[in-house]
C-alpha cells in the first residue's frame, strides 16, 4: 500500500483470455498495485484447479511487485483452502435470492450456510467479502447486507461496498459506507447510470443499467473518496473496469485509475 494506506486494485475479468504474464505486465503498466482475480470456468484459475494455480498465480504477480488482494469466487472449503495457500485474504461474492421460496425464506438459508462458512474463514484465515449488486435476484444495498451481517462475525464476513450499485440505490456514501463501516473489507470503485430503453409511445417504460466511467455515473467519486479520507480508511480500492462499451474497457480503466487516484490525493 502507498504512503496513505491504500491499494489500488483493478478486477481482471476484462482479460478473460490474456496469457498470465501478459495480465500482469498490463496491471503493473495501468498504475496499480495487484488485482482481484476471477476464479471461474474459462480464467486464467478455474476452480477445480485453484488450490495448484492460485498460488502459482500469486507468486507470478509477486514477480510483477503485484498482490493478489482478492478473489471473485463461489464459496467454498476447497477456494478458502486456495486463499490460503495463495496469501489471498478475501473472496468476493454476492447473496441470491430465491424468488420462488420468498426473501424470508432466502434469509435464513443464507444465514445458515454463512455461519457454516465461518469457522472455515477462521480455520483459513480468509474473510468472504459479501457485496450489494442491483440485479432481480440480489440483495441489493448496503441496508440489506446488514441484515445478515449485524448477526455474523466481522473478523470472517465482511462488506464489500460498491460506489456504482450504491449510486443505482440511491442510498449515497455517506450512508451506505457509514452503515457497514465495522464491517467494511473492501471499495469498489465503479459508475452507472439508468437508460431508457423504449420510446415514449411504447406500452410500458423499460430501463437498462449503463456503466461508464468514474466521472459520469451516478456515482460520486469525490464523495467517496472524502468519506473515506474523513474516517482514515486503509485498504484496497477494487476499479472493477466494468464498462458497457466493453470494446474501449484498456482506454476507459486507464483514465479512472488516474481519476481515482487523484481524488484520492485531495
Amino acid at each position: 500500500m502507498d504512503k496513505g494506506g491504500i491499494a489500488f486494485s483493478v478486477f481482471t475479468k476484462p482479460w478473460k483470455t490474456m496469457p498470465k504474464e501478459l495480465l500482469a505486465e498490463k496491471v503493473r503498466a495501468l498504475g496499480f498495485d495487484g488485482i482481484e482475480l476471477p476464479v471461474r470456468d474459462g480464467f486464467q484459475v478455474e476452480p477445480r484447479a485453484a488450490d495448484k494455480e492460485l498460488p502459482a498465480m500469486s507468486r507470478l504477480m509477486a514477480e510483477y511487485g503485484l498482490h493478489i488482494f482478492s478473489v471473485a469466487a463461489d464459496v467454498n472449503e476447497r477456494i478458502l483452502a486456495a486463499c490460503a495457500e495463495a496469501g489471498v485474504p478475501i473472496v468476493r461474492t454476492m447473496l441470491d435470492i430465491d424468488l420462488e421460496a420468498g426473501y424470508w425464506a432466502s434469509e435464513r438459508a443464507i444465514l445458515e450456510e454463512l455461519e457454516r462458512l465461518q469457522p472455515l474463514c477462521e480455520q483459513y484465515g480468509v474473510k468472504i467479502g459479501l457485496q450489494p449488486h442491483v440485479g432481480a435476484r440480489r440483495v441489493k444495498s448496503a441496508a440489506g447486507l446488514m441484515r445478515f451481517l449485524d448477526r455474523l462475525d466481522p473478523r470472517r464476513i465482511g462488506a464489500i461496498w460498491d460506489a456504482a450499485h450504491d449510486g443505482l440505490r440511491g442510498e449515497g456514501p455517506v450512508i451506505g459506507l457509514d452503515m457497514v463501516w465495522r464491517h467494511l473489507c473492501m471499495v469498489n470503485l465503479k459508475n452507472a447510470y439508468y437508460c431508457r430503453t423504449n420510446g415514449p409511445e411504447a406500452d410500458q417504460a423499460e430501463w437498462d443499467v449503463h456503466f461508464t466511467t468514474g466521472r459520469h455515473g451516478m456515482a460520486s467519486w469525490p464523495r467517496v473518496a472524502a468519506y473515506l479520507r474523513k474516517r482514515k480508511y486503509e485498504g484496497v480500492i477494487c476499479l472493477t473496469a466494468e464498462y458497457t462499451d466493453e470494446a474501449n474497457v484498456d482506454r476507459y480503466v486507464a483514465e479512472d485509475i488516474a481519476y481515482a487516484k487523484s481524488v484520492f490525493a485531495e
